[in-house]
């Protein structure tokens, strides 16, 4: 047995031991797909103890790198955009850009896709192909459709299925508008996080089919959610929960601040729920929700620290801060974004805050809402 070969069934194990992979069809799949082929271009890895994050490539065959190809952890391909691990020696201190995810959050999306052989599976992010390949192998190569926003990265993921003899329909271009115009699929699997699920991911499903995504926002909180499509063209569904996060569609990206609003505007009371409230994941999850634009920063004004949420588009602001021990809020702007967090977190409490793995998604023409 080869090391690689060695490493990929220790690895199988070890998503099997955890519960990412339960079903033998998708063992079989996983088994079938050797992810360093999707890496040999190498990856990025954090330099220990920097701050901001720095990174530093690790090249095929360098030191760790086909184990770290058999880790279950997700290795960065792709910083700011175009640069790419043989572009650079030394660091690098960007954000990236694209990734290869974890393999058991690949395997247990899969899983709770709920693709089997016959189906039309639409896939919203092709990657480096690893995820594609590993869908092929179980549902056939003839029936995946995987689009990709960036060209370069489409290209190479074009070039390692083809190497490995894997031809499923692969497109270039933004995967919020669909696939091949006029199709229709019976499963929809995002591997980007958006805001709001797009229309036309429900066009494109068959009623009866699921779309399965992370939802996410500007307040950097995002979950997994599995929607059925139904006759109407609306979709719900139940949110899976583990607090999975993804990187948002490019198009989905914060827009930048820009110039804040004069903050000594607004009025001001005493908030009923503090800001401290958003220092939890699940909290933030709900809260996008009720202020799906708002962006959230913490800064110095005057003699408080005041964490504020900002509407870019609206110039609509909360800024909150500590007063003895109470918190006093001060808004501005045609939306009172605080208000809305507060009415909307008041209606999570009153049903008992329950977890996000009992909420319900719901996506019609007017937008997607969370209810319990």
């Amino acid at each position: 047995m080869s090391d690689h070969d060695q490493l990929l069934r220790q690895l199988i194990d070890r998503m099997t031991a955890s519960g990412s992979l339960r079903t033998q069809p998708w063992k079989d799949a996983a088994a079938a797909v050797d992810r360093h082929e999707f890496l040999r271009n190498g990856f990025f890895r954090v330099v220990p103890g920097s701050s901001p994050t720095a990174w530093t490539p690790v090249l095929q065959d360098g030191d760790g790198w086909l184990e770290a190809c058999y880790a279950d952890e997700s290795l960065v391909t792709q910083i700011a955009g175009t640069i790419k691990p043989t572009d650079i020696r030394g660091e690098i201190m960007r954000e990236p850009t694209s990734s290869s995810t974890l393999p058991s959050l690949v395997l247990r999306m899969l899983e709770d896709l709920g693709a089997e052989p016959g189906m039309e599976v639409l896939e919203i992010g092709t990657g480096t192909g690893y995820s594609t390949a590993v869908l092929c192998a179980r549902v056939g190569a003839g029936r995946v459709t995987s689009i990709e926003y960036d060209e370069e990265v489409a290209l190479q993921a074009r070039e390692t299925l083809s190497r490995l003899g894997t031809y499923p329909n692969l497109l270039i271009g933004d995967g919020l508008l669909g696939g091949d115009q006029g199709a229709l699929y019976d499963r929809v699997i995002a591997t980007c996080a958006v805001r709001t699920v797009p229309a036309a991911w429900l066009e494109r499903t068959r009623p009866g089919g699921q779309i399965l995504t992370t939802i996410g926002g500007w307040l950097s909180a995002s979950e997994l959610v599995r929607l059925t499509v139904h006759e109407d063209g609306t979709a719900s569904g139940p949110v899976l929960g583990g607090q999975v996060s993804f990187m948002l569609a490019r198009p989905h990206l914060a827009p930048p601040l820009g110039l804040l609003p004069d903050l000594n505007r607004g009025k001001e009371r005493e908030a009923i729920i503090g800001a401290d409230v958003l220092d939890d994941w699940t909290t933030r999850f709900v809260a996008q929700f009720a202020v799906p634009n708002a962006q959230r920063l913490k800064l110095r004004h005057g003699q408080h620290d005041e964490d504020l949420l900002f509407d870019v588009e609206s110039e609509s602001f909360a800024a909150l801060h500590q007063d003895h021990g109470r918190w006093i809020v001060r808004q501005d702007g045609p939306h009172l974004l605080w208000d809305t967090v507060e009415e909307h977190l008041g209606r999570w409490h009153s049903a008992g805050t329950p977890t996000v793995e009992e909420a319900t998604v719901r996506v019609t023409s007017e937008g997607q809402s969370i209810h319990w």
